[in-house]
């Protein structure tokens, strides 16, 4: 039975309808099916739709301006600014939307590690919002809810739209981040998304701000004798699956903090993609999809409840929520000592870098506050030919600091902690997209198993001309030709001209972090 609780004016909110708090699973999915909201799969998983919005709008995102976030927030294209008085009037008329309206309060909490938690209460106006915020983050049992006082608060109200003329944002959906009030309000997206990295957002200031801690998006696992690996990456890059490796432990899929002597999951779910997944390829996230899992913009195979993973006439980012323990390699309570490794993984389209590389501490900082991937035609609509990415941190969107401060905090980890890091290709080798061939899963694998066994660390490395990167010439399994990414071309020229061309994509984006970067962090850079 729900937990007794007397109503939400401490929040602003009256409402004459009911409010349902702390439902469990089976009821949050009851009540979506029975407002005709979702449905079941045949795996028992909830499938529901999410509206307009099939993924974040980051342009629509803000921070309130005010003494704490003012001198350190980045402003800019990422972090836009609203005042205190336009986050006021819309706090009002979001809790006056509400006054007619069923609200579903979750309260769950962030961080793993108890020292740095931070306790959520989401009041939502659909049930599977709830649902999504059960799967995402920490649980609390019954007892624990009989006390529980919120840190922060989230108001998601899908259905509230603003009025651009007179609200002070552009659009009729935002996000604004309140760091004074300690509230997230969210209106006019129904993505489920936008509450995850809210939550993100905020830990990616104070843990930094507060407690000098490096907060990740970054996905991690741990092996039996207690080694933890790091994987940063940007979407397309294999991220996901190859953190969930059934040989080792997941501590979590997507978001982190790394002290002094841990890491732990920001997390208490993970937020899968789910197009084209198969129970060959990626079989713990295939098997998780069931009974308390929330899919969202999937299709039926027509007369149904079979979901086809391969449609994506609704969007390519289909996805699906659940807990961790849906995964059953994961690590509960989901937190393991300092990293060995770390990893960035690129996709790189052109076929110039190394499958494998190992970063010095400058080239490391580089290469993350570049974040370098590349999307490729059928990733994403409208792309017909490769184009590179950049992204800072591997999370650009998500750092309201500038990034070269948590640059100089993953420096100070990788000094400190003697950690190893890696750029890992497992993009194209031999020709760039249409020409080479996307690196095989298992040679990925072997590599990273090697790397992180230190086979990798006994080997002779070579260093290449362009980027500077140093690479092993040998690995056991693993075909020579392929790891000297300039070998396997054909035309030598033309691997020059394409890794030239990249170079120049790099240096042109640094420069916007040149006046906070050292000068051996700009000389790690590519060389013309």
């Amino acid at each position: 039975m729900p937990i007794p609780q007397k109503n939400l004016s401490v929040h602003g909110i009256d409402t004459t309808e009911n409010i349902y708090w702390n439902l469990l699973p089976g009821e949050l999915i009851e009540k979506t099916i029975v407002l005709g909201q979702g449905e079941l799969a045949n795996t028992g998983a909830l499938v529901v739709d999410t509206g307009k919005f099939t993924g974040r709008v980051p342009k629509d995102r803000y921070f309130v301006k005010d003494t704490i976030t003012e001198n350190k927030i980045h402003w800019g294209s990422v972090n836009l600014a609203v005042t205190e008085e336009v986050h006021t009037k819309l706090y009002k008329k979001v809790c006056d939307y509400f006054s007619d309206k069923d609200i579903y309060v979750h309260e769950c909490a962030a961080c793993a590690d108890p020292k740095y938690r931070m306790k959520i209460r989401l009041m939502a106006e659909n049930p599977w919002s709830a649902l999504f915020a059960h799967n995402m983050f920490l649980r609390y049992s019954r007892a624990e809810l009989k006390t529980f006082s919120p840190d922060w608060t989230v108001l998601c109200a899908p259905g509230f739209k603003a009025d651009p003329e007179v609200d002070g944002v552009k659009n009729e959906q935002f996000i604004i981040i309140n760091f004074s009030k300690k509230n997230v309000l969210i209106g006019g997206t129904g993505y489920t998304g936008e509450i995850k990295k809210g939550i993100f957002s905020i830990l990616n200031f104070l843990l930094p701000v507060e407690h000098h801690i490096f907060p990740m998006h970054a996905s991690v696992n741990i092996g039996n004798s207690g080694d933890v690996a790091v994987f940063f990456g940007l979407s397309g890059t294999g991220k996901t699956t190859l953190s969930n490796d059934p040989y080792r432990k997941l501590i979590g899929d997507d978001e982190h903090a790394w002290t002094d002597h841990s890491v732990f999951n920001f997390e208490g779910g993970c937020y899968a993609k789910v197009i084209d997944i198969r129970p060959d390829t990626e079989p713990l996230i295939y098997n998780a999809i069931k009974f308390g899992a929330l899919l969202e913009n999937v299709k039926f195979f027509p007369f149904t409840r079979q979901v086809n993973y391969h449609d994506i006439s609704k969007t390519e980012n289909t996805r699906v929520s659940y807990p961790i323990e849906y995964i059953p390699t994961a690590v509960v309570p989901s937190y393991g000592p300092a990293p060995k490794h770390v990893f960035f993984l690129t996709c790189d389209a052109f076929g110039v870098l190394p499958p494998i590389s190992r970063l010095n501490k400058a080239q490391a900082m580089y290469h993350f506050v570049s974040g370098y991937t590349s999307k490729v035609p059928g990733t994403e609509d409208g792309i017909k030919e490769p184009q590179v990415a950049f992204s800072a941190g591997y999370g650009e969107p998500f750092l309201p600091l500038h990034p070269m401060e948590y640059a100089h905090l993953l420096g100070e980890k990788m000094e400190q902690q003697n950690v190893k890091i890696w750029l890992v290709n497992t993009g194209w080798i031999g020709g760039g997209f249409g020409v080479g061939h996307r690196m095989r899963l298992d040679h990925t694998r072997l590599l990273l198993s090697s790397a992180m066994n230190g086979e990798l660390e006994k080997q002779e490395f070579e260093t290449e001309s362009i980027f500077g990167l140093s690479f092993p010439k040998s690995c056991s399994g693993i075909p020579e030709n392929i790891l000297n990414p300039k070998q396997i071309w054909k035309n030598e020229e033309e691997y020059n001209a394409m890794a030239t061309m990249l170079a120049e994509k790099f240096s042109v984006n640094f420069k916007k972090f040149e006046e906070q970067a050292t000068p051996d962090i700009i000389e790690a850079g590519p060389k013309k």
